[in-house]
């Protein structure tokens, strides 16, 4: 059995609604006479069957995935940087449709809601009513929200939401409202390498550094919080944050004992077996979960990573399954071997 707590999704009511807007975020056809999705910066095809619950479902089957908790694409993710008021109606458009697709299909899905990012309180008061509908189990937030203790101040709201209801904080790669964005420029060399993985890391490092060397999660101690991609480079620089540490401020705790000991849940979409096994070295088996950004190419890339990492029967069996039962199970309902056949 395999939860997959990172797939991402664009409901077809979402792309429907767009497709009247003159305004970006837009669905429109382009020059070859293509529909495409437009932001400010980038163009991209509005593909077949990504909307598609049959068609998931199916590449869910065949890949032994339950249960997947939807969140929102990328590229539909400009409508939470809209003015409060132009964007609201289209975020509850999706938390609503994403909500439907949960209770049609008991059990294999369940989601995360988005909410505006130009307003705290309209986004704590739309989070409030989406947590309350069926299959959703959190929120989507901007990594840039959390990229000091400062910028994670404004949005303690959400945090009180989501203590109250139990419930779980994605924090994801993205900007907030203002921010430059892509940090680096198309024409720039290696631009998507640098952005989709240099820039991407560093991001959540800082987010990391925010959560879990701060106390800035101790006022929540229901909230989960989920940081995807192994949280940044964290495993990998985590000696020399140690010595460093050591050096500069030797009467502090060591970074390394602060990370082991956070509830911050990361999951391991996208990386290999070696990260995987460095990952379980610091934050621990329990403390890791499966994900493949929803596509089917994720899904074999994570399972054959999982199956290599060297972490042992039950770590394998933690990640893939029982830790996001801990985490799932008192929200939503989850499908199991026998359900999904039947």
């Amino acid at each position: 059995m395999r939860i997959d707590m990172h797939a991402h999704w664009r409901p077809a009511a979402l792309i429907d609604a767009m497709r009247s807007r003159t305004e970006f975020p837009r669905v429109t056809r382009n020059a070859q006479g293509i529909e495409v999705i437009k932001t400010r910066n980038t163009e991209e095809p509005v593909a077949a069957g990504f909307d598609d619950v049959t068609t998931r479902l199916a590449e869910m089957d065949k890949l032994g995935i339950t249960t997947a908790v939807l969140s929102m694409l990328g590229s539909f993710s400009w409508t939470e940087r809209l003015p409060a008021a132009e964007g609201l109606p289209l975020l509850r458009l999706y938390n609503d449709s994403v909500s439907a697709i949960c209770k049609e299909n008991t059990g294999r899905f369940a989601a995360y809601a988005c909410v505006p990012q130009t307003d705290v309180a309209i986004a704590a008061a739309e989070f409030e009513r989406a947590i309350q509908l069926p299959g959703i189990i959190g929120v989507l937030m901007p990594a840039n929200a959390f990229a000091t203790r400062k910028a994670a101040d404004k949005v303690r709201p959400i945090l009180d939401v989501a203590n109250r209801h139990r419930a779980v904080v994605f924090v994801h790669n993205g900007p907030l409202p203002g921010d430059a964005w892509p940090k680096v420029p198309a024409d720039t060399d290696n631009a998507r390498r640098r952005n989709g993985t240099l820039e991407m890391q560093a991001s959540l490092s800082s987010v990391m550094v925010t959560l879990c060397l701060t106390d800035y999660l101790d006022p929540y101690p229901n909230a989960m919080i989920h940081v995807h991609n192994l949280g940044g480079n964290i495993p990998y620089e985590i000696e020399r944050l140690d010595h460093r540490s050591i050096l500069d401020t030797p009467d502090e705790e060591l970074p390394s004992k602060r990370f082991a000991r956070s509830k911050v849940m990361l999951d391991c979409n996208s990386f290999g077996a070696r990260a995987i096994e460095a990952g379980v070295r610091l934050y621990g088996a329990d403390r890791i979960v499966f994900g493949t950004d929803g596509t089917e190419f994720g899904c074999d890339w994570t399972i054959k990573a999982i199956a290599e990492a060297n972490i042992g029967a039950e770590a394998r069996e933690k990640i893939l399954h029982r830790n996001a039962v801990t985490m799932l199970s008192h929200q939503v309902p989850l499908a199991n071997r026998e359900s999904v056949a039947a």
